[in-house]
């Protein structure tokens, strides 16, 4: 088979990942500079006007086995884990994760933002530095007057199509804040402020107001007329190319995943002012390490020789555990459990909805009733000692910041091969910022060798307390919905039957109903459960850290401006360098040192 596609043999920038951070950052570029002639390579398969990367509710289609736009990563069995291992998918397409995931809506605290600067010496990286450019990128259709947000930037943000708000997320926002009484009813839980936290709300989405996906690739890269910007799928960069200290290209080949029967030779395609490895959280740092950039050890290991010592390179990784626990909901409702179950004449009618006015199921994603939780000073103690010292030094000056995000989902959102074909809804939770880290380093020189991944999830008790927090303060508010049915017991912790915790109930209970007393055999069975189940929210929010933004003293590898310490014409640009959204910034940055405006 001749090569899928035919690639000059130099450019001015070459990406190495064609994701969400590489999609925004190189169409910016184009539209600013078309004197620039700009590649993308991305592994993964092309996205454009394909249905399941348009109707916002195929995305759990994305997390089946044999998906093809996803890369699963799975570490060794963990003791912390139940002795399960942790498996991590990462988007693998054009678009990445904005083109698979679950298109929530989750703004972070300002002081996330703020910390980059004041802590880790990033000038450029504050809150008032970063919100305008979020604003850029959006249009918020909900109310684009609303100060924080943006009014005419390419991806919309909504409810989501017609009538595809469920019931069951009304029902949580009408009963959570009368049992809540110190946490309100609000339209804005993504201000950047503490006014955003604790207060529920309805749950914005990266889905237009007429049901389609917002996605980065349809919206800054297919059918946009940029000549000057080639993005090409099934092209894996093995490695970028150093030469005296100065990166001046990058190796690829044809991704045998996304064409079999294309030619396997190592290629080398240059970059004349930049390559930008954007491969994300999972995909940069492996790279690095097979281009000789990282800790020597590592490398020694993987038989690849050091061309720069960088020892930060593929630590410090950070993920969000997610914790979902199943109930049964009144058959009477509207659910995604027959979308989930793959049923017929479901799909049929869901798709028949969406094609009409992209409304209905296909045009939202469950998640509608939600809440950015956290402990109000009179429930600290009940979290424990350990957790109350963490609290002090990381959340008490920073009253913007959530301990976790909980929702009340419309449907159990898994596959749900052996068990009754009922009405479930799900309380999820995952944590705003756990203290638990992994690493994500390479184990050959191969780039389909799978790599030496520890996920850390749940090492540290702090995120073990808060989810068991978050598992007692969402069953209290879903017992009270008039939806609610009973527990799905087997998903549920194993409390003893004769425990006030013992799920007994069938139906709601009234909302003045005392609360559930839970013993410390009650806490170790929720604890054990939390382990046995927790999942990564990768396919939700994101992974990062594994490149980080910070001087090398502390294990940095970019420096403010995402340039490789010790490499020139090399940066990095996705959520591997920083907690925080980076994909406009990347763009402003690289078109300043180019000498480019209104980037």
């Amino acid at each position: 088979m001749a090569a899928p596609h035919s690639i000059d043999a130099e450019y001015d920038i070459v990406f190495a990942g064609g994701g969400t951070s590489a999609c925004v950052t190189a169409s910016r570029l184009a539209q600013a500079a078309p004197e620039l002639r700009i590649l993308v390579l991305e592994s993964g398969p092309t996205t454009k006007d394909k249905l399941e990367h348009i109707q916002p509710g195929q995305y759990l289609t994305h997390l089946a086995p044999t998906s093809t736009t996803m890369q699963f990563y799975t570490s060794p069995p963990s003791e912390y884990l139940a002795g399960r291992s942790a498996i991590v998918p990462s988007g693998r397409c054009i678009g990445g994760g904005s083109s698979v995931n679950f298109a929530l809506y989750n703004r972070p605290a300002a002081s996330d933002f703020d910390a980059w600067e004041t802590d880790f010496g990033n000038p450029g990286w504050s809150s008032k530095d970063l919100i305008p450019l979020l604003q850029k990128a959006e249009t918020y259709e909900i109310d684009p007057t609303k100060a924080t947000h943006g009014s005419d930037g390419p991806l919309k943000v909504s409810y989501g199509g017609p009538n595809s708000v469920m019931n069951i997320g009304k029902q949580f926002l009408d009963i959570g804040p009368k049992f809540e009484k110190k946490r309100p009813l609000s339209d804005e839980a993504n201000g950047f402020g503490e006014e955003s936290v604790n207060v529920f709300y309805l749950m914005p989405k990266w889905i237009s107001s007429d049901g389609q996906r917002s996605d980065v690739a349809h919206h800054y890269i297919y059918h946009k007329g940029l000549q000057n910007l080639s993005v090409l799928d099934g092209c894996l960069v093995n490695r970028v190319i150093v030469e005296d200290g100065i990166a001046t290209g990058v190796e690829y080949s044809f991704d045998i995943r996304v064409y079999p029967s294309s030619p396997q030779d190592q290629r080398i395609v240059r970059a004349k002012k930049l390559v930008v490895v954007s491969a994300g959280a999972m995909g940069s740092p492996l790279i690095l390490e097979r281009s000789g950039i990282g800790r020597k050890d590592v490398l020694e290991k993987a038989g690849i020789p050091l061309v720069v010592d960088l020892p930060g390179v593929g630590s410090d990784y950070q993920d969000h555990a997610f914790y979902v626990t199943p109930y049964i909901a009144d058959p009477a409702e509207t659910t995604f459990d027959g979308i989930y179950r793959g049923d017929p004449e479901e799909w049929a009618e869901a798709q028949k909805q969406w094609h009409k006015d992209g409304g209905g199921r296909l045009g939202g994603n469950t998640a509608d009733g939600c809440i950015k939780m956290r402990p109000l000073p009179e429930e600290l103690e009940e979290l424990g000692p350990e957790f109350v010292e963490h609290f002090n030094k990381a959340y008490a000056d920073k009253p913007d910041k959530p301990l976790l995000w909980m929702c009340a989902s419309s449907g159990l959102p898994a596959d749900q091969t052996g068990l009754p074909a009922l009405n479930y809804t799900c309380i999820c939770l995952f944590l705003g910022y756990p203290e638990s880290r992994g690493s994500m380093h390479v184990s050959s020189v191969d780039p389909y060798t799978a790599p030496h991944f520890e996920s850390g999830f749940l090492t540290k008790s702090v995120d073990v307390a808060a989810l068991r927090w978050g598992y007692k303060k969402g069953r209290e508010i879903i017992r009270r919905l008039p939806a609610f049915r009973g527990a799905l017991v087997p998903a549920h912790p194993q409390f003893a039957a004769d425990s006030p915790a013992a799920l007994v109930e069938t139906g709601p209970i009234p909302l003045d109903a005392p609360k559930i007393v839970y013993s410390a055999e009650d806490d170790a069975a929720i604890d054990h459960n939390i382990r046995a189940l927790s999942l990564s929210s990768s396919f939700l929010s994101f992974v990062l850290g594994t490149c980080a933004m910070k001087p090398v003293s502390d294990g940095g590898v970019v420096d403010n401006n995402l340039s490789v310490y010790g490499v020139k014409r090399l940066k990095v640009a996705d959520l591997s360098i920083a907690p925080s959204n980076v994909n406009a910034k990347a763009a402003v940055i690289f078109g300043k040192e180019l000498g480019i405006a209104h980037v």
